[in-house]
């Protein structure tokens, strides 16, 4: 169970319902109760968050996916093209060790690594929290990595500009259909591992469509972080959004 949200939480006494009824939806009733209240207190913090960075000028983007979608590595490739362009700050959420936040270092950018315990999700006073240990420069990007959770983090607004959805190829198309809440509060969705395209089941086309019946907006991008190829296109979007950010805030 995570101890912040309580997902999970409607599974306890499942056995014994038909002998419970009435204490079973006291319960449930409860725990919605409980969930709204962690929510309006989450996107108190959010907005807090969002007006610190507004203050820098800076674009914080959120990226979700299952574990080992390639979130980490993307940010490595990324932040290797950007780091001399403008300054970058990652917060990294795992449940425990340091190990991603070291990868990200290695790379040049400053990171700050928060460990869950026993929570499948970052939540917005978390992060508000890490931006204190972080030098968020003007004109900065910022990236959230958050935990490998297609679930919980859907709920939780951390006060980012851009939400960004990542799937690789080796978790299946009908992904989005399974998780939908994860793309639907995503405006950016990026296909990844499309080097392994030639050795999976896995139909590019039947994915963006099943994406688009989820959100019919979204942004995709199709790409390999292990050959680059599609990576220049991700890294131009991010530079077109702080470009057009930094014109903004000079008229």
């Amino acid at each position: 169970m995570c101890t912040t949200c309580g997902c999970q939480g409607d599974m306890l006494h499942k056995h014994d319902q038909h002998d419970h009824h009435h204490h079973t939806h006291e319960h449930e009733v409860n725990r919605v109760k409980l969930e709204e209240a962690i929510l309006a207190t989450n996107d108190q913090y959010a907005k807090a968050n969002r007006e610190y960075l507004k203050q820098r000028n800076a674009i914080a983007f959120n990226f979700v996916s299952s574990p080992g979608s390639g979130k980490t590595s993307l940010l490595e490739k990324t932040i290797a093209r950007l780091k001399g362009e403008y300054p970058i700050a990652v917060v990294e959420g795992d449940q425990q060790t340091e190990i991603d936040a070291a990868r990200i270092r290695k790379v040049g950018a400053e990171a700050y690594q928060i460990n869950t315990g026993k929570a499948c999700h970052l939540d917005a006073h978390m992060v508000g929290h890490a931006y204190e240990h972080l030098q968020i420069h003007n004109n900065s990007l910022v990236f959230i990595e958050n935990v490998g959770n297609l679930i919980c983090p859907a709920m939780f607004d951390l006060g980012e500009k851009h939400r960004v959805a990542m799937i690789s190829v080796t978790e299946g198309d009908d992904k989005p259909l399974k998780y939908p809440d994860m793309f639907h509060y995503a405006d950016t969705v990026v296909i990844n591992k499309t080097d392994l395209l030639p050795y999976v089941d896995f139909n590019v086309p039947r994915c963006i469509d099943n994406i688009r019946k989820i959100r019919s907006d979204i942004r995709i991008f199709t790409l390999s972080v292990k050959t680059e190829e599609g990576l220049g296109d991700w890294c131009a979007w991010l530079k077109s959004l702080l470009a057009a950010k930094v014109r903004n805030s000079s008229d």
